[in-house]
C-alpha cells in the first residue's frame, strides 16, 4: 500500500512540474505588456490590470516631444474566446490602434474581432485620458474656388422697333345725302270776298212797295214796279 501511494504521489508531482513549465513559457497579459508603434511613430504600451469585476486597460505612449495615456475598462470575461486566450484579445485591439496617429484618439468603445458576437458587456469602454485629447474629427475637405472673373459689362443692343404698319381702316359706305325737298308752298286759294248780292228786281219791287204804298195796295204796287223794271 505504501509503495502504491508513493508511486501516485510521484506521478502527481511530475504532472504539476510539467504544467508549471508549460505555463511559464506562455506570456501573461497581466505581467508582460503589449508593445506597438503608432502611425506617428509614438512608442506605446498596453497594460492590463484587474479592478473589481472590471478589467482595466491603460494605453501609454511616448515620443521625443510628448507623452500621453488613456484608460478603458470592461468585462471581456463575458466572451468565451477571451477566457481561452486573453492576450490575443488585446492583440487584436492593438492592430487597430497602431493605424492611428494618436493611440488615444481611437473609438470610444472597442471590441476585439474574436468577441464580435459577445454581449455588450464584453466591450472595452473609454474612461479617461491625459492630457485631454479632442475627439478625432473627420478630415475637412478643402475646396479651392476659382477666382471669380469680373463680370463683363453687358452691352444692351438697341431695340429696333419694327414700324407699325397701320392697317387701313375700312371706309364706311358713302351715304347718299338726300337734299331736303323744297317744299313749294301750295298756292292758297284766294278767298274771294263775296260781292254783295244785289237784290233781285222782285225784292226791290217789294221793298219799294213797302216804302211808298199802303199795305192794302203793296201787292199791286209790287207787280207794277217789277213789270216796270223788267
Amino acid at each position: 500500500m505504501r509503495a502504491r501511494a508513493s508511486a501516485l504521489l510521484f506521478v502527481a508531482c511530475c504532472l504539476l512540474a510539467a504544467h508549471g513549465q508549460n505555463d511559464s513559457t506562455k506570456k501573461s497579459i497581466w505581467d508582460d505588456p503589449i508593445k506597438f508603434n503608432t502611425k506617428a511613430q509614438d512608442a506605446c504600451l498596453m497594460h492590463v490590470s484587474g479592478q473589481g469585476d472590471f478589467t482595466k486597460l491603460r494605453i501609454s505612449c511616448r515620443n521625443q516631444a510628448k507623452s500621453y495615456y488613456c484608460d478603458y475598462q470592461g468585462k471581456p470575461n463575458f466572451c468565451r474566446s477571451y477566457n481561452n486566450n486573453p492576450r490575443h484579445y488585446f492583440t487584436q485591439m492593438m492592430w487597430e490602434l497602431r493605424k492611428l496617429q494618436n493611440a488615444c484618439q481611437g473609438p470610444k468603445v472597442m471590441k476585439a474581432l474574436m468577441c464580435r458576437k459577445a454581449p455588450d458587456e464584453a466591450q472595452m469602454v473609454f474612461v479617461s485620458a491625459w492630457p485631454k485629447t479632442p475627439a478625432a474629427k473627420p478630415p475637412v475637405k478643402i475646396t479651392f474656388q476659382k477666382p471669380q472673373q469680373p463680370a463683363k459689362p453687358t452691352t444692351t443692343k438697341p431695340v429696333t422697333q419694327k414700324p407699325v404698319v397701320q392697317k387701313p381702316q375700312p371706309v364706311p359706305p358713302k351715304t347718299k345725302v338726300t337734299p331736303p325737298k323744297k317744299t313749294t308752298p301750295k298756292p292758297t286759294k284766294a278767298t274771294t270776298t263775296p260781292r254783295p248780292t244785289e237784290p233781285s228786281t222782285e225784292g226791290k219791287a217789294i221793298k219799294l212797295a213797302q216804302e211808298y204804298c199802303w199795305k192794302s195796295l203793296q201787292g199791286v204796287c209790287t207787280y207794277f214796279i217789277s213789270w216796270f223794271h223788267n
